[in-house]
């Protein structure tokens, strides 16, 4: 049987070896651009060279749908400038939905049941907080934006092939499914709770000032439906911001497959790696959200956040009953929310389409202080260390976005939306779709200035390990070393001016 699954997974390799030479081929330049268009394109997105003052167009980091709107609470949840007035409508409905609290079946409430039956949250703005990062629980407060995925290994020779070709991202375990959820409709348990114990870390920068970076460990505990499977691992994910999705789905493939070096042919030590996933048709294309990016599309990513986090099925991922196995019958056993009246899912059409259109078009804020010297001078202090070469600062994208609102933008996201090896310290040993236990998606940092105005703390990283900007650079290992250890041996000053350099973003 091994031997039988490898030989067929053997034979697998030469074709996907053509699937990925033809998609590469067909992405090797832009085909939306004339020769003109290409010219000011490359001109306009060029590394910055000169730091005495701001880029053109720097202060509009969203491009022309940029938000300019006062900064408060507020400031990731503004509508992108560029939609038209009919526009501004489908949004708000989205928005409406994005705040709908769903409640437990049966109900009265025919068009809002069917939470669950087990769930982390009950709507997405439930963890996206005005649309901003998550947190890990602090003191008293609960776990609602941040939880554990699950995954184990493969075993087999057919589940090897499955996650080579791409076919699927992971495996689950068994009982416990894709994630851990710790909520649950009345009649049921819980599946659990998420424990994390801290290490503080000492750290002695360059000029002698002592920092001290905290190394989580995370396990579970009340387990309601027996031991997890020996080889599930745990992954602790809090959910990101959400400005300018639709942006980056914008952004043409060849331009992120420009930035890949698989193999560092150039020996500068960055090697990003493209994240392939399958579209809906089967084919190749590139991953893009989620912290590993394992989904291609907005609407792909908002689909398995109703299953897994609220438990709510969609037309694109009809789980009635979210993330239960065959292991949890109590689970399977309870009411759906699903109406034959008004769709096939507790979720129909158009509820998907308007979250993912609200998703797509929430606005990047301005930046602040693009001209500060102490900014531009951090900013300097980026590029010489190479921060760079990962964080890309700007692509234009598209003309031929689906959204005309996001079509032909210059925008500052910096991410190559690769997949990095970010060293042992970060690794959660969970492989998901193409990336490996020890790699994670460049994370975009627009919007990251403004994380304490939006959310009320200042944690970075997956986890929120990181209490400030400081001791998340300084958790960067693996391709990112070389960068963290420059920033570390910084005078202070120069410290200072990169760190007002982020909050300007």
């Amino acid at each position: 049987m091994a031997a039988g699954a490898d030989e067929r997974a053997a034979s697998h390799r030469p074709q996907l070896a053509r699937e990925l030479e033809h998609f590469m081929a067909a992405n090797a330049e832009r085909d939306d651009l004339s020769a003109k268009d290409r010219r000011r394109v490359k001109a306009v997105t060029a590394p910055a060279s000169s730091f005495d003052k701001a880029e053109n167009f720097e202060l509009m980091q969203g491009g022309a749908g940029t938000s300019t709107k006062l900064v408060n609470r507020d400031a990731f949840s503004q509508f992108n400038q560029n939609l038209t007035f009919e526009e501004e409508e489908t949004f708000k409905l989205g928005n409406a939905l994005f705040r709908k609290l769903w409640v437990s079946s049966p109900s009265s409430t025919r068009a809002s049941d069917g939470l669950g039956p087990l769930f982390n949250a009950r709507a997405c703005q439930s963890c996206h907080l005005k649309d901003g990062r998550g947190h890990p629980p602090e003191g008293n407060s609960d776990a609602t934006s941040m939880f554990l995925r699950l995954s184990r290994t493969a075993s087999t020779g057919e589940e090897r092939e499955a996650l080579e070709n791409f076919l699927l991202s992971n495996y689950p375990d068994p009982v416990y499914g894709g994630q851990l959820q710790d909520l649950a409709v009345p009649g049921l348990r819980a599946e659990g709770h998420m424990r994390i114990v801290y290490e503080e870390q000492p750290f002695t920068l360059g000029d002698g000032t002592a920092v001290s970076l905290r190394k989580p460990a995370y396990s579970v505990s009340d387990l309601a439906y027996g031991p997890l499977h020996a080889d599930t691992t745990l992954s602790p994910r809090v959910t990101p911001q959400m400005i300018g999705m639709g942006l980056i789905q914008a952004i043409h493939p060849a331009d992120i497959l420009a930035g890949a070096d698989p193999e560092d042919a150039d020996g500068d030590g960055i090697s990003g790696r493209p994240s392939y996933v399958r579209d809906d048709d089967g084919g190749l294309t590139l991953g893009r959200f989620g912290w590993k990016a394992q989904n291609p599309t907005v609407r792909k990513q908002a689909a398995g956040a109703f299953a897994g986090d609220i438990g709510i099925s969609t037309p694109d991922v009809p789980m009635d009953h979210g993330d239960c196995t065959e292991g949890e019958a109590d689970c399977l056993a309870m009411p759906t929310g699903v109406q034959q009246d008004l769709g096939d899912t507790e979720a129909p059409d158009p509820v998907l389409g308007l979250v993912t259109f609200y998703s797509e078009n929430l606005a990047v804020p301005a930046r602040r202080k693009v001209d500060d010297p102490q900014v531009l001078h951090g900013k300097e202090r980026f590029y010489e260390l190479g921060c760079a070469s990962c964080h890309t600062p700007k692509f234009v994208t598209s003309r031929k976005a689906e959204n005309p609102a996001h079509r032909f933008q210059l925008i500052w996201p910096y991410s190559d939306f690769l997949l990095h090896d970010m060293g042992d310290g970060l690794a959660d040993g969970q492989q998901v779709g193409a990336a490996d236990g020890q790699e994670w998606r460049t994370a975009p940092l627009w919007g990251i200035g403004l994380t304490r105005t939006v959310s009320g703390h200042t944690f970075f990283l997956h986890d929120g390990r990181a209490r400030n900007l400081t001791e998340a650079i300084l958790w960067h290992g693996g391709e990112a070393r070389g960068a963290r250890d420059g920033f570390a041996g910084l005078a202070r000053e120069d410290r200072e001016a990169l760190i007002a350099f982020l909050e300007s973003l």
